[in-house]
């Protein structure tokens, strides 16, 4: 199932006709204190056997409507810097990545963390902050949390993924910590919608890419990745608890390059879909 948000408010099922409209299916009135996490995101799980059979839904047509972030509201947006051997070798070879630093694996350097208001949708532009300054495209599977987890063991963690989307980790180049050079409002990009974890028997054999004006720039799989998914999850949950739309950037691999403002990027992960976001 594909489940996406449209128009700032609204929740949508995409199928081969287009888009069915689920708004009214879900609680959008929480009481406050709101609980930790995405509201929305929070409900799903336990709606998807009624979401599967809804079909007398309000239809649209996908290209009459604006897709945003499918998760509006994540707690956490978790990166996973360098957890493709190739882009470490890249990022080690490039003192305009580097910075006089020597990158080694992701158990040595952790995780990082991007501010909740870098996020956008597809729909969206990525408004370049600093043009004296490079700044970077970084395709990536993102991960969507759909249950808690805390503490969780690598062969439970799966348990409690929702699902998949595609992700986009821009980057400024600088001396400085990543999650500080990773918040800029519009530098993370999530969409077009969440493909349930049903439908991806395996996160860790998609194909994934990344063109810029045509040009292809990224180009691998995710079956390259040094931490896999459930490892990714075992290794987060230890030091924070996850909670539903809390999203997790598995990391980028090679081929990273800089963004100008008119540039076209064109995103794709296989099974998931793809999306086009614009710099601006």
């Amino acid at each position: 199932m594909k489940i996406c948000r449209f128009n700032r408010d609204r929740i949508g099922l995409i199928d081969e006709r287009g888009l069915l409209d689920a708004t009214e299916l879900l609680d959008r009135r929480p009481a406050w204190p709101l609980p930790a996490g995405d509201w929305i995101v929070r409900q799903i799980p336990d709606l998807l056997p009624r979401l599967r059979l809804a079909r007398d839904l309000p239809r649209l047509p996908l290209d009459s409507v604006r897709l945003d972030s499918p998760v509006a509201n994540p707690g956490k947006i978790i990166g996973a810097p360098l957890n493709y051997r190739a882009h470490i070798e890249e990022a080690n070879a490039q003192p305009a990545i580097s910075h006089g630093k020597t990158f080694t694996s992701l158990d040595q350097l952790g995780l990082f963390l991007k501010a909740g208001s870098s996020l956008v949708g597809p729909s969206e532009e990525v408004r370049l902050r600093f043009p004296d300054r490079r700044t970077d495209h970084e395709v990536e599977l993102a991960v969507v949390i759909g249950r808690e987890a805390r503490c969780i063991s690598r062969q439970r963690a799966l348990d409690h993924v929702l699902g998949y989307c595609i992700g986009l980790d821009m980057t400024v180049r600088g001396p400085e910590m990543p999650g500080y050079r990773k918040s800029v409002d519009t530098y993370a990009v999530l969409g077009p919608w969440i493909v349930t974890a049903d439908e991806i028997d395996d996160p860790h054999a998609l194909e994934l890419s990344l063109d810029v004006n045509g040009e292809r720039r990224q180009r691998s799989s995710t079956r390259y990745m040094i931490f896999d998914v459930a490892r990714l999850i075992e290794y987060a949950s230890s030091f924070y608890t996850l909670h539903p739309g809390d999203v997790i950037m598995t990391g980028t691999p090679e081929g990273v390059s800089q963004v100008f403002p008119g540039d076209l990027m064109h995103a794709r992960i296989e099974r998931i879909g793809e999306m086009r976001v614009r710099v601006a």
